[in-house]
């Protein structure tokens, strides 16, 4: 996912200190949709045993990982097993940058570099909750970002397309995923990514049977709502610059073949500030999508 960062001026950040973390080792066990990593609350000491011998992740990030998830849960973000199990599943800290990774499990949103942040992991959690994937159903992503969000949608279902708007990010967390795939995360090859403008969804990977907007928007993109299922889920930031809602919009096709759009605040009114969802002009990016 992707949010401006207006405090930090990072565009352009490259080399080493850019870099994500990659696996300290191969993965020993293939993630599978069966896995049931240990997730009671008294279970931490197991999951990081768990972690370390099927998943050859670093205890420190394992703990920390345990720690949010208790918090998330705590704070109704993460509802049914099924997402509590590909947040666990997820490592968070491959997906940010090295000079973040003491931060890689705060309840912040943490600079990626191009003015743009990773999000923090309860709002992740909770609108990834709001669409539910299912095994075999197609998600789309607009904002790829870090690559964090799409990530963890490998962990719900095995046909997940994503778009970045910008470009030499698009190609950095490619590589970030095609590196992760050598070192053993197979679950990620799930993962269709390309460099666009997102408003414009990704017709020839649809029909979507979720779709998940990380930048905010004054309105639901007309193209993603038409390449939503009859019986799709849509989440999307909604509002004017700053203040938009984080809405669950849910498209039915009626009986008599109407279409009917019935939206929801995941947040009950609370505003949530994303950066603004922006257009592409020929190569530049350029302006918003706003009307």
């Amino acid at each position: 996912m992707r949010r401006r960062d207006f405090l930090v001026g990072a565009a352009g950040l490259l080399g080493a200190a850019a870099t994500p973390l990659r696996a300290f080792a191969n993965v020993p066990t293939p993630f599978s949709f069966d896995m049931k990593p240990p997730m009671a609350p008294g279970d931490k000491a197991k999951f990081i045993a768990w972690g370390v011998k099927e998943r050859g992740e670093d205890p420190k990030f394992l703990g920390e990982r345990f720690d949010r998830y208790l918090a998330m849960v705590r704070n109704e973000d993460l509802v049914d097993d099924r997402n509590k199990i590909a947040f666990l599943c997820t490592p968070r800290e491959k997906f940010v940058l090295k000079q973040n990774l003491a931060r890689a499990y705060d309840h912040a949103f943490l600079d990626i570099g191009y003015g743009v942040t990773i999000s923090g992991p309860h709002i992740v959690g909770r609108m990834t909750s709001a669409i539910n994937p299912q095994k075999g159903e197609k998600v789309l992503e607009i904002g790829t970002g870090s690559g964090y969000q799409s990530a963890y949608l490998s962990h719900l279902t095995d046909k997940v397309s994503t778009i970045e708007i910008i470009k030499p990010l698009a190609a950095r967390t490619r590589g970030i995923y095609d590196d992760l795939i050598k070192d053993g995360y197979s679950e990620f090859k799930a993962i269709s990514s390309k460099n666009a403008d997102g408003y414009y969804g990704w017709q020839e990977n649809g029909p979507f049977d979720k779709i998940i907007v990380t930048c905010g928007i004054d309105h639901v993109p007309p193209p993603l709502l038409q390449q939503l299922k009859d019986g799709g889920i849509m989440v999307i930031p909604v509002g004017p610059p700053g203040a938009q809602r984080v809405l669950k919009v849910v498209k039915t096709k009626n009986a008599d073949g109407t279409i009917t759009v019935t939206r929801s605040d995941i947040y009950h009114g609370r505003i949530v500030p994303f950066v603004p969802f922006t257009k592409l002009e020929g190569d530049s990016i350029k302006g918003t999508h706003n009307n």
